[in-house]
């Protein structure tokens, strides 16, 4: 299966609501849904979280790219993610295509808006980019990293409401 065209599974500062969602996405995405990252585990990292390979979960958004927007998408990604390339030993994060569960009816009641393989039956994984935590990020992670409680960054601390300041 050809890697080109992949939905991204996006689970920290460009999930709605956080501060790169519109910055990053803005424009250049087509739909987006709930959805989880299985067999990972979330850590906190300096203001943006990790995900790392492990016996968890991750909690995030499914995001597929506008018509004609692809190249710049993925170039934009990977720029924000500090990605150089396969197994660089630079990388921030390193981007590789995983299975991804959809969720179309998520906690946040947002349906799944032209995400690929979401049926009205269960949902069954999509390949997706996904961009984990690179090489020396991880084993720091591993030895002295603190995970996020649940795998979920938009829960990591209270909300405000509306009307709130």
């Amino acid at each position: 299966m050809t890697e080109d065209g992949l939905p991204f599974f996006v689970y920290g500062t460009l999930l709605p609501g956080e501060r790169n969602h519109d910055r990053f996405l803005g424009g250049r995405v087509r739909g987006q849904c709930p959805a989880v990252l299985p067999g990972a585990v979330l850590y906190h990292g300096p203001g943006y979280p990790y995900a790392v390979e492990g016996p968890g979960e991750v909690r995030g958004a499914l995001v597929t790219a506008a018509p004609g927007a692809y190249g710049e998408l993925l170039a934009v990604l990977d720029e924000l993610e500090g990605y150089l390339g396969p197994g660089h030993p630079r990388n921030l994060y390193e981007r590789v295509a995983r299975p991804v569960v959809p969720r179309p009816d998520g906690p946040d009641g947002r349906g799944a808006s032209d995400v690929p393989d979401v049926s009205d039956g269960p949902a069954r994984p999509v390949r997706a980019w996904v961009y984990l935590a690179g090489a020396a990020v991880t084993r720091s992670l591993r030895t002295g990293g603190t995970p996020v409680p649940g795998g979920d960054w938009l829960a990591r601390h209270p909300r405000p409401g509306p009307g709130t300041p």
